[in-house]
């Protein structure tokens, strides 16, 4: 009785750690040592490559930014983007706009080897006038880049001058 528990465990301890995709260090097991190179995620680096996208009026120069499986929680829009489609369609609008940010707040954090959040406060520069905003951006590594995974975007909920005089 006591092998045959034995024997179950160890099988079952067999088949989870084959069931298991994550080595030491989170770096998957299914890839070579080669293929496990991390590099590191530099968000000014990142934001300045989206920005310059956006500058150069072309949607899908922007899109390129984003994973196929990207989420975008617009700035000037209601509707949440699922697809390179959805994404695109909101920034062939938004891009009509001619927007340049800024970053005046980052707060960057890496989460794993493969994932950075970066949130924080932009302005825009538009020829509709300026729109602050607040923004997180999910970055996750793909190959040897690293492309957006989640944007989210919202107006400032007060006016630069009410927020002044309210704190």
């Amino acid at each position: 009785m006591k092998t045959r528990m034995i024997v179950g465990v160890l099988v079952t301890l067999g088949l989870l750690s084959g069931c298991a995709n994550v080595g030491r260090g989170g770096v998957p097991t299914s890839v070579s040592r080669a293929e496990a190179v991390v590099s590191r995620p530099d968000p000014v680096a990142l934001f300045a490559r989206w920005n310059t996208a956006l500058a150069t009026g072309n949607p899908d120069a922007v899109v390129a930014n984003y994973a196929p499986d990207a989420i975008l929680l617009p700035t000037v829009s209601n509707k949440v983007r699922h697809t390179p489609a959805e994404i695109r369609d909101y920034f062939v609008h938004f891009l009509a706009k001619a927007p340049r940010g800024t970053v005046i707040e980052r707060n960057a954090r890496v989460l794993s080897p493969y994932v950075m959040v970066d949130s924080g406060t932009y302005v825009f520069d538009t020829n509709a006038g300026q729109v602050p905003a607040r923004y997180t951006f999910v970055y996750r590594q793909v190959g040897n880049d690293w492309l957006i995974a989640e944007h989210h975007s919202s107006a400032m909920p007060e006016k630069p001058e009410q927020a002044k005089a309210a704190h």
